[in-house]
């Protein structure tokens, strides 16, 4: 599975080979399709065995549990084992179908007409949506998508930190935006989003972008992440707006003056009106009057030196 050779620094002479798997990724996927292997078969012969003791000899439920369990283990195996397989064909997986489609698509048109017929076919096919904005840009932005998938994970294999298994984060999907593309990505075990935080610019640098962030795609999952990748900016152009469309162009226009903004205010600018309080002097005091009887009038609840204004 495994193509590649040691590399030779300061430019020594190679075998010529070529490095599809790491040797790192290879021996981890090794090991973890052994431990699959032994787990699988032991777990799914001892249930069968179980599962089959009830209606035959113990002896005989071990053997069938066991002709169950070890293929079930080949099998997981495999899976495991060409893990990094199927990964590197998940990567190319659009470029291989558009290939075999159009190499299919060729074919059967090459057989079933003539020279002339089938060029001016390809023609029509390859310039009629190329010579459409629309259709160009539709196609263009798509192709966008397949570019940065590779970018990110050249990215990833470059300077971003893989787990100790030598396993880089899973591009999941992509698609246009008005300003970009938008990528999803699944992070493998030991790794999380500081990692990538950090490095956003060289990310920018190597997609061949103005500006990327990076979110968490879902609340409950932090593995899931979402990309965005800007190269434009949508703000900043202008939107054709069909209310233009409306105004009646003889409806007559009436000159104002311009108005003056004020861009600053100066509090010692503002006029404030002056608040005079009234002066309050102590009242006067009276000769306490006498009773019709004679007798003393009764004492008063506040004393002749208290200030009204102390209790306002």
């Amino acid at each position: 599975m495994s193509k590649s050779s040691p590399r030779r620094p300061f430019g020594g002479k190679s075998s010529g080979t070529v490095t599809v798997i790491e040797a790192k990724v290879h021996r981890s996927s090794a090991r973890n399709a052994r431990l699959a292997f032994i787990l699988t078969a032991v777990i799914v012969g001892l249930l069968a065995a179980v599962v089959a003791a009830s209606s035959m000899h113990p002896i005989l439920a071990l053997i069938v549990g066991a002709l169950i369990g070890v293929p079930a283990g080949g099998i997981v195996w495999v899976l495991v084992r060409i893990w990094p397989v199927l990964r590197l064909l998940w990567w190319w997986l659009p470029e291989i179908g558009i290939t075999t489609l159009l190499g299919i698509g060729w074919t059967q048109l090459a057989n079933h007409t003539s020279g002339p017929v089938t060029f001016l076919v390809v023609a029509l096919v390859v310039g009629v949506p190329a010579a459409i904005p629309a259709s160009r840009r539709f196609i263009l932005a798509w192709a966008m998508c397949l570019f940065v998938r590779h970018r990110l994970r050249v990215c990833f294999a470059q300077f971003i930190i893989a787990n100790q298994s030598g396993s880089l984060p899973l591009i999941l999907w992509a698609r246009p935006t008005p300003v970009g593309e938008r990528v999803w990505i699944y992070l493998r075990p030991g790794l999380s989003a500081k990692d990538l935080e950090g490095r956003l610019n060289k990310i920018a640098v190597a997609c061949h972008a103005s500006t990327v962030l990076v979110e968490r795609a879902s609340e409950s999952n932090a593995a899931y992440l979402r990309f965005d990748i800007k190269r434009r900016e949508v703000l900043t152009a202008n939107v054709a707006s069909p209310l233009v469309d409306v105004i009646d162009p003889t409806t007559p226009t009436v000159e104002q003056a311009p108005l003056t903004v004020p861009t600053a205010l100066d509090l010692p600018d503002v006029d404030v009106p002056t608040i005079t309080l009234p002066a309050q002097g102590k009242p006067a005091t009276k000769k306490p009057a006498s009773t019709a009887n004679g007798g003393k009038p009764a004492a008063s609840s506040s004393t002749p030196e208290d200030d009204l204004s102390d209790w306002i």
